[in-house]
């Protein structure tokens, strides 16, 4: 094998790229539901479902664990606060902080969409066996790990 064969980027075989490429198709699989049972987009579900797990989120907390960035994360609360899905308080300390908590509405759409998310998710494990998704959580929970560690300074 010549070393221009093996440092050849065979796309297709790429990690990241296979990781981008199921992230997107599992994400665009449910965000289909949410779309039309409740118009919602993805980084609008994403705050929903990250609000609804850890009430009392700052915008820049939400968008650091939603892996949102800051304007999607801007633009998303919004239009969730507009539609009377999620309620916004400032703290008081820094009237720059926002608090952001599910309104009633908010918290329909969570009861109503996470069963959904849940059951795609059993449904894309379909075939796989305990033992294999501990093995698949453990290797993504690795990666996560090393990925981190090589991004950091």
């Amino acid at each position: 094998m010549s070393s221009e064969t093996e440092n050849e980027l065979i796309l297709e075989d790429f990690l990241p790229y296979r990781l981008a490429i199921l992230s997107y198709t599992v994400s665009s699989l449910i965000a289909r539901v949410y779309e039309r049972r409740c118009g919602l987009t993805i980084p609008e579900w994403r705050i929903i479902a990250i609000v609804g797990r850890f009430p009392g989120l700052s915008a820049v907390e939400v968008a650091e664990r939603t892996m949102l960035n800051k304007v999607a994360v801007s633009r998303a609360v919004t239009k969730l606060i507009n539609a009377g899905r999620l309620d916004r308080e400032f703290a008081d300390a820094d009237r720059r902080r926002s608090i952001l908590n599910l309104s009633e509405e908010g918290r329909k759409v969570y009861d109503e969409i996470a069963p959904l998310a849940l059951a795609m998710e059993d449904d894309l494990l379909h075939g796989l066996d305990d033992e294999q998704i501990v093995t698949l959580n453990t290797v993504i929970d690795r990666l996560l790990v090393r990925a981190r560690l090589i991004g950091s300074p």
